[in-house]
């Protein structure tokens, strides 16, 4: 019973829980007021925004230390850890949300739920255990191809979790309102994980000719100590490029939500469902690019035609106006998401896998410390354009996605140089 069968359910839960969320905070900022403007469309924005800066900072942060102890448990043994333990606290934000839609309480109880979410380990530590039982049953050769395997069954299970949301959503009863059966069945899927990891998940061991570990891409010299200096900056890079990468997509999906809700576009559930569907379809396209551009290309080289693909459709995003523009915009994303299982598979093959929890764990915290600058800064400049350019903050995503691939230009210099002094 290997981490896969119950990671595609977590997703397929966790896309009705977004779903409900973005709803109901739309519904609890409909009455917001600002003391600087007559219009209820911005004063509805600035509240849309400004709760979800304060709950995805909530959410990114809290995880830090919990994270950290839960991967060196990891790399000591208890595999099982950093995948059980957060999902507790997946149990735990559908319950808070299912509450505060059935009690009518005040939606920032969602950022007391957060915390504890946050303190369970959240997905900085839920996604690197998943990652690094992947990546410790395939061999480095397949590993890039593994990690985007798990991709792509959590692609599959969010687009079927998007496309069906906003239909239950609206679902109600006379004794249930709008969003409940939605959180039901949320709840019951984080049950459902959670009993399953406890009492079905086996850690598979790593693959025989993995035994002996392995120190990066370059083969290792009979110098021991050499290897390690050589792929130091190789790891320097990839970081550098992971952080820039994801800050780049965070501040733009940051944003996105309350995008798609205001006008000219103003989605309602059923829309929000597909538009999540779009996203999540981008996993599978991104899977079939990684199947066929690792046949004719480095990774490195994937790495880069996937930020390509992220910066030509965001950037196609600043200027759209109507929603079949915003499905054009997101058809150029395709393959978006291959950067970053790719760089995470080449990080695992540059240190011991002693340390590979460890160091996937290490990327995650550091990605949530970026979020730091892009969450608020992200809100801010949405807020501040709101009346003459809502997308002007997917126009700098696209040119801190342009950042990213220098580092990943240079990771690739960086090799050919060792490979040739070698």
């Amino acid at each position: 019973f290997k981490s896969w069968t119950i990671d595609w359910r977590v997703e397929l839960g966790s896309s009705l829980f977004d779903t409900a969320l973005q709803m109901v905070v739309l519904d609890r900022s409909a009455n917001a007021t600002d003391p600087d403007t007559h219009s209820s469309s911005y004063s509805q924005q600035i509240a849309m925004t400004n709760f979800y800066m304060i709950y995805n900072l909530i959410t990114k942060f809290t995880p830090i230390i919990p994270a950290v102890l839960l991967a060196r448990m990891g790399d000591r043994g208890w595999r099982r850890l950093p995948v059980i333990v957060p999902l507790v606290g997946y149990l735990v934000s559908r319950l808070a949300l299912l509450f505060v839609v059935i009690s009518d309480s005040p939606i920032q109880l969602m950022y007391g739920a957060g915390a504890l979410f946050g303190l369970s380990g959240g997905y900085a530590a839920y996604w690197p255990g998943v990652m690094t039982l992947a990546a410790l049953a395939s061999t480095a050769s397949d590993r890039s191809k593994a990690l985007m395997r798990v991709e792509l069954l959590y692609g599959i299970a969010g687009l079927v979790g998007s496309l069906v949301s906003g239909h239950l959503f609206q679902l109600y009863t006379s004794s249930m309102r709008h969003g409940i059966i939605l959180l039901i069945i949320s709840t019951i899927l984080a049950v459902l994980c959670l009993l399953d990891a406890v009492l079905l998940l086996q850690v598979c061991a790593p693959h025989v000719q993995e035994e002996a570990e392995s120190y990066g891409l370059i083969p290792p010299t009979p110098h021991h100590d050499a290897p390690i200096q050589r792929n130091v900056p190789n790891i320097a890079l990839l970081f550098t490029a992971a952080i820039l990468y994801s800050s780049a997509v965070g501040g733009a999906i940051n944003i996105l939500g309350a995008f798609v809700l205001k006008e000219p576009l103003s989605w309602d559930a059923t829309q929000v469902g597909y538009g999540n569907a779009a996203g999540c379809m981008i996993f599978i396209t991104s899977y079939v690019g990684l199947l066929v551009l690792r046949r004719y290309f480095s990774e490195t080289s994937i790495i880069m035609i996937g930020m390509l693909s992220f910066t030509s459709g965001i950037y196609f995003m600043s200027f759209v106006t109507a929603t079949y523009m915003f499905y054009l915009a997101r058809s150029l994303n395709l393959l978006a998401l291959i950067p970053m299982p790719t760089i995470r598979s080449l990080l695992s093959q540059q240190v011991p896998k002693s340390s590979c929890g460890m160091t996937l764990t290490l990327l995650q915290l550091l990605l949530k410390l970026g979020a730091a600058a892009y969450i608020p800064v992200s809100t801010k400049i949405y807020q501040s354009t709101l009346d003459w350019f809502p997308g002007f903050v997917f126009t700098l995503s696209s040119a801190c996605s342009v950042l990213a691939m220098i580092p990943v230009r240079c990771d690739t210099t960086n090799d050919t140089i060792m490979m040739s002094v070698k």
